[in-house]
């Protein structure tokens, strides 16, 4: 490739195991690109204001970056089993009593804030009181010390909410498959539309490439997924990788494009992102 290139994604284990090989320099006649780590609400800004070349996204946030950004066919989250989840103390049993309460989400552009609001509609007369952005860390301690009604949290908090005393109310994912029958979009691999399409291909080759040696060797990876890693231990960042780095993360095919189109006609539906142009996901 040209000038090295300028990418950020987050420090949960999937991103370090799906980046690591491009990252380091492993992937064959392909430059390591200048890594920038950060949490997905903030990488979300960063595409709005075009600050990188390459970044992961929410699927929330991608109607509003399509102008400067092509979505890539590889590298993101997508799969089953694996959505967000609405917690509470112990003795919320019905969704309904979350009406008028304040609930804690990790971005108000991120593809959890997108299923909730759809579960919501549905599932919450009346509607919530106060919507609050938190980093996804700190949503749990919040729920737990009582600063918050219910938060809305992701990737490994699927494994660790018991240790915080808390109680699963709904499963945003279980809600999206059971309506859809589709994988649920979580975050996606975003690139400059700028970069030409030559480069773009080299991109999703070298982002592909990675996905293929994390696979073949696990344990290459293991060191700088746990360095990154928040509190996690090695069994937790297995699952967590286990969960979201799936054969979409390799390639989205033409069940993942579904899932993602029906995720953003269905918010743009509700006025929840702007409606997507004919071909806008096309790569």
């Amino acid at each position: 490739m040209a000038e090295r290139l300028s990418i950020a994604y987050s420090p949960c284990p999937n991103d370090t195991f799906v980046f690591h090989a491009w990252a380091h320099g492993l992937v064959p006649g392909v430059d390591a690109p200048e890594v920038t780590f950060a949490d997905i609400d903030v990488t979300n800004g960063q595409a709005e204001r075009g600050e990188l070349d390459v970044l992961k996204i929410s699927y929330g946030a991608l109607p509003w970056v399509l102008d400067e950004y092509t979505l890539l066919p590889c590298g993101g989250a997508l799969g089953r089993g694996c959505g967000p989840l609405v917690l509470t103390l112990p003795g919320v049993d019905s969704p309904a009593d979350l009406a008028g309460k304040t609930v804690a989400v990790p971005s108000e552009r991120s593809t959890a804030y997108l299923l909730f609001r759809l579960w919501a509609a549905r599932a919450v007369p009346g509607g919530f009181g106060e919507i609050v952005v938190l980093p996804f860390h700190e949503i749990m301690p919040a729920v737990r010390d009582g600063r918050v009604d219910a938060g809305l949290v992701i990737h490994e908090a699927r494994f660790t909410y018991r240790q915080y005393g808390l109680h699963s109310l709904a499963d945003m994912g279980e809600a999206w498959e059971q309506e859809t029958g589709l994988p649920i979009p979580l975050g996606a691999i975003v690139a400059r539309r700028s970069l030409g399409a030559e480069r773009l291909r080299e991109i999703s080759d070298a982002i592909r490439a990675s996905v293929r040696q994390a696979w073949a060797d696990p344990a290459a990876s293991r060191e700088y997924v746990l360095a990154h890693a928040q509190e996690m231990d090695l069994t937790v960042a297995e699952q967590h990788i286990g969960l979201y780095v799936t054969e979409f993360s390799e390639d989205l095919g033409e069940e993942g494009y579904a899932a993602v189109h029906a995720l953003l006609t269905r918010a743009a539906a509700e006025g929840l992102v702007p409606p997507l142009d004919p071909g806008a996901l096309a790569f």
